[in-house]
């Protein structure tokens, strides 16, 4: 199958609008900058690295996440459009300029979320950051014993696979947590351009080194075009980073139309409606993302 032409469905039953709206998806990354395409819907911003109480981001990377999630578009005329523009944001910065930190700050970005998840209608988690360290991130180090408490408290936490592919085990911590739901590239056989490197067959493959299958699901994640740190402006990047946010804001819909869900039902939905490229496990996980057959009543 070429997977160069593989694309989401955005859509939803006939007659039936879902934008996110009710639904707050918190982001740990490197801030968000209050571009006009979020308008009045970053409903948050904690910041564990500078504690500056305004929202910025001098690095663009979480600005980036958060329009893929629930950007409207307005500076565009529509055409960049989140997945979830009808979604609050809430926005937890945890890496600094150069888009490095700490696990200590995405620890204590975790534990804030988590005291503020009822307040501000946190459902969902994107976490597009991780570590390819070998010391300490194993199951049992403190960011996957941290991402598994935001889950145990109902959170759906959605992780990035890594860029570290296409060797197996190369899937970054904590998203080698089986609990998560760990998001890879559906179209890593795309040369691009990360962080400045000329990447291809990139995305992060399991299994993990306690034999978990991993990933997931797979989305786009090859030039994706969203909001940068500027005024009215967009800006192009590529990795898991970029597709870990279509899952999210696709779950921000699905929590739309059916609130009662629990992040466990939410995990076994993706599954059910995934659909199979035909790849190895431990590349595609479930299969393709497709937002239509997500939401669907049925599918037949």
């Amino acid at each position: 199958m070429n997977r160069a032409k593989q694309v989401i469905h955005c859509g939803t039953d006939a007659g039936e609008v879902l934008t996110g709206r009710g639904v707050g998806v918190a982001i740990l990354d490197t801030g968000i900058y209050p571009h006009i395409d979020f308008g009045q819907r970053i409903a948050a911003f904690y910041d564990v690295v500078r504690r500056r109480e305004c929202p910025y981001d001098d690095n663009g990377h979480g600005t980036h996440i958060a329009a893929i999630i629930g950007g409207s578009g307005e500076a565009s005329g529509g055409r960049y459009q989140g997945i979830a523009p009808g979604c609050h944001l809430i926005s937890v910065k945890v890496l600094d300029a150069k888009g490095g930190g700490y696990a200590s700050d995405v620890l204590i970005g975790l534990k804030w979320i988590r005291e503020h998840r009822e307040q501000l209608g946190i459902r969902v988690v994107n976490i597009s950051v991780g570590s390819y360290s070998r010391r300490n991130m194993g199951e049992n180090s403190a960011l996957v014993k941290g991402v598994d408490a935001a889950w145990d408290d109902g959170l759906v936490v959605v992780v990035a696979a890594g860029n570290n592919g296409p060797a197996p085990m190369t899937v970054t911590t904590p998203g080698i947590s089986r609990k998560v739901i760990t998001v890879g590239c559906s179209d890593d056989d795309k040369e691009v351009n990360v962080m400045g490197t000329r990447m291809v067959d990139y995305s992060g493959r399991g299994p993990t080194g306690a034999c978990i299958c991993k990933p997931e699901i797979l989305a786009p994640g090859a030039a994706i075009i969203s909001c940068c740190n500027e005024e009215n402006r967009y800006s192009v990047k590529s990795g898991t980073s970029m597709a870990t946010p279509i899952v999210a804001g696709a779950i921000a819909l699905l929590l739309e139309k059916y609130p009662d869900m629990t992040n466990r039902d939410v995990k076994l939905r993706l599954r059910e409606r995934a659909v199979d490229l035909g790849l190895p496990r431990n590349q595609q996980g479930w299969g393709l993302l497709n937002v239509e057959r997500l939401l669907a009543d049925e599918v037949m």
